[in-house]
């Protein structure tokens, strides 16, 4: 094994819990302000937010480049792409209406202070980056041994975001690949194929660990390269996607390379 490509989200950043801390923390300054119940209210913007997110014309486009709803609340999209640039005009809108909405669904009308959340939550997400107990550790004893990517879903100023508030985490990667500037992400095999052309190893010689089953372990397994899905949270196994590995923890990757 010469090279290893690692998934950013949920995989080395717990983002699942920052974005978890970004509602509580709005949801609860919602709740000094108005009569309403801040874990009411995370479930109501969460809703309303997936529903708005897929009515949008860059519904496919996100699709393709893998951004989910929740990054959509915090994102500006400041990326040259025609398709971010559309998703930059509706960013704000979206934003203010998911919030509004959520708030109306618990019969709080008020659509300025639905825009005073929209603004909140952004600055709670940026102010509350995880990363894994054992990533550092782990990271720490693979470079220097093996040929460090990552290969990220997202919108390359979003995602660099999330590495520029854990500056710590960079440095072990020799190459950062983001599916916004590549054009297409996980699973389509090409960007897969990129990491391992730009590695220069074949698929024989790489390994993939993420925590996504229908991205990092599907595209993956398209082109031929092993991969580790780490499971934290025990969720059931797929029959239509098998990974090579299955592992808890990222600790567990050493047996794995032995």
């Amino acid at each position: 094994m010469k090279a290893i490509f690692f998934d950013l989200d949920d995989t080395l950043l717990w983002d699942k819990k920052s974005v978890e801390t970004a509602f509580q923390k709005t949801c609860e300054y919602a709740a000094t302000k108005v009569d309403i119940d801040s874990k009411a209210l995370e479930l109501s913007v969460r809703d309303e937010a997936s529903e708005l997110y897929d009515t949008y014309e860059t519904r496919t486009f996100t699709q393709m480049i893998g951004i989910n709803p929740f990054e959509g609340l915090w994102g500006t999209f400041d990326d040259p792409s025609e398709g971010f640039q559309k998703l930059k005009a509706i960013a704000p809108v979206y934003q203010r209406e998911a919030w509004t909405r959520g708030l109306n669904r618990l019969g709080i009308d008020d659509a300025e202070f639905g825009r005073e959340l929209a603004k909140y939550f952004p600055q709670k997400r940026k102010e509350s980056p995880f990363v894994y107990e054992e990533t550092f550790e782990v990271l720490d004893l693979l470079k220097g041994k093996y040929i460090l990517f990552l290969i990220t879903n997202g919108s390359p100023s979003l995602q660099n975001m999330k590495l520029e508030i854990t500056p710590e985490l960079t440095p072990y990667f020799d190459q950062i690949i983001i599916s916004g500037a590549f054009g297409k992400g996980k699973p389509d095999p090409s960007i897969f194929e990129h990491a391992l052309e730009i590695a220069g190893v074949n698929k024989d010689d790489a390994l993939m660990v993420g925590d996504n089953l229908m991205t990092d372990i599907l595209g993956a397994s398209k082109v031929g390269i092993k991969s580790v899905w780490i499971n934290r949270e025990k969720k059931p196994a797929s029959k239509e996607v098998k990974a090579t590995y299955t592992i808890a923890n990222l600790h567990e990757l050493f047996t794995i390379l032995e």
